[in-house]
């Protein structure tokens, strides 16, 4: 009985149920896409499966929690149990190894509650803050923004005018040079006749 709780044995099994379901799913694969081989390997899927669950049912489920370890006896019809932490038995080195868990366990702990100390501070001095002013320099805030917004509409109808500015003195610019052209033109028939 000791090969059946064997790693080397529920190696084995993991590796045939796995096996044996993979064989099932192909198997299903070829019979959905009407091939040959799909029948038969469905089959032969279907029957290692078969022999894995019977297998699991006759051994039956394995024990997940192995509590006999801190409850020495606990696997024992009629026994009495007394857990590990609390004294009274004769091995030194489960006590030393309890007693090492048990402390950094309980380092963890304190660990925790100085974290929750520190943020519990923190939310003492939040809710010790005069939050009574608040509302004043909320519209204070808003004030200043809207000043602020109307400030830059102000600069923007301003750059739009500049640009205006600019593109009528460009213009006159313009007339004035060719203003002086005729004058110039005018000046030298006056001086060719007199």
């Amino acid at each position: 009985m000791s090969f059946f709780k064997s790693p080397s044995f529920k190696y084995l099994k993991n590796l045939l149920i796995g096996v044996g379901a993979s064989v099932v799913m192909i198997g299903a694969l070829g019979k959905l896409n009407s091939t040959s081989w799909g029948g038969w390997m469905i089959t032969a899927g279907l029957c290692v499966e078969a022999f894995l669950f019977a297998m699991l049912g006759i051994l039956g489920p394995e024990k997940d929690y192995y509590w006999e370890k801190l409850y020495p006896g606990l696997d024992q019809y009629g026994s009495q149990i007394a857990p590990l932490t609390a004294g009274g038995t004769s091995s030194a080195a489960p006590k030393a190894l309890n007693a090492e868990v048990v402390e950094g366990k309980l380092g963890g702990m304190l660990n925790e509650l100085q974290s929750m100390s520190k943020s519990l501070g923190s939310l003492k001095a939040l809710q010790e803050v005069d939050f009574s002013q608040t509302g004043d320099q909320l519209k204070a805030m808003n004030n200043f923004y809207t000043k602020m917004n109307e400030a830059m509409a102000t600069l923007n109808n301003s750059v739009e005018d500049t640009k205006q500015y600019q593109a009528q003195m460009s213009s006159l610019s313009k007339n004035l040079t060719s203003l002086n052209a005729v004058y110039g033109n005018i000046l030298s028939a006056y001086n060719v006749k007199g």
